[in-house]
């Protein structure tokens, strides 16, 4: 119960439930019963839009101008920063619901240019249902991940693959869902066993390779300290490691 107190305590995760259960009521009030067969495609396709975000967006090169450096860091430089962090755990509302946005609608523009009867319902059925149903079982393992706790045969899995990217190499393993993995592994982003043993802790691991005292870094934590709970102790190690 203390794992879903602390998940469901994040506005972002609260709303991505919300459109989760609109979608479900959308489908039993209006959609033919074909339609539910969807949302695995929607479980697939979270996957895969997990890993190109967290690849392509979340490690964009750091910004020059502050505010868009400060937007990244909010995103995931932060956590990364400070991983321990449970307010940082989580993908922010205002990523996830654009996200959510663009998703569904490109899902039903495609659905209606293919000619497909009920574009509207498939959509609402792989981005709405699938997708957010696999966006919560990311965010669940991504947090249990970070978390000291008693962990199942599968959690302990995905946290020692997360770990390796949070503090062996941040270029490697994207994934965080169970199964992910697979997704890794095709785009040459994985770690193998052999190369485990010889690979060498990246410098800067926790700053993405950013010196720890880069002002961009120092100014990102400053603002955040409060609303995050960061003291003035942990601003201070963390320009100094």
């Amino acid at each position: 119960m203390t794992r879903l107190k602390l998940m469901f305590s994040h506005t972002g995760v609260l709303a991505m439930a919300f459109a989760a259960i609109v979608g479900v009521g959308l489908l039993i009030a209006q959609a033919p019963s074909w339609v539910w067969l969807f949302i695995p495609l929607g479980l697939v396709a979270q996957m895969l839009n997990e890993y190109n975000l967290h690849r392509f967006v979340f490690h964009l090169p750091p910004p020059n101008r502050q505010w868009a450096f400060n937007l990244l860091y909010r995103a995931h430089y932060g956590h990364h920063d400070f991983p321990t962090n449970h307010g940082l755990f989580f993908v922010p509302i205002w990523v996830a619901w654009p996200v959510l946005a663009f998703n569904f609608c490109l899902v039903w523009a495609v659905a209606a240019l293919l000619g497909l009867p009920a574009a509207f319902d498939i959509a609402v059925a792989i981005v709405l249902v699938g997708g957010v149903l696999m966006f919560m079982v990311y965010e669940w393992f991504h947090m249990t991940s970070h978390l000291n706790i008693p962990k199942t045969k599968v959690e302990r899995y995905v946290t020692t693959l997360h770990n390796q990217h949070h503090f062996r190499d941040f270029s490697k393993w994207f994934h965080v869902s169970p199964g992910g993995e697979v997704i890794d592994r095709a785009m040459g982003t994985a770690i193998d066993r052999d190369a485990l043993k010889k690979q060498q802790r990246i410098e800067f691991i926790r700053t993405l390779g950013l010196r720890p005292d880069d002002p961009r870094l120092v100014r990102a934590r400053i603002k955040f300290a409060a609303k995050y709970g960061l003291s003035q102790d942990e601003i201070a190690r963390a320009a100094t490691t």
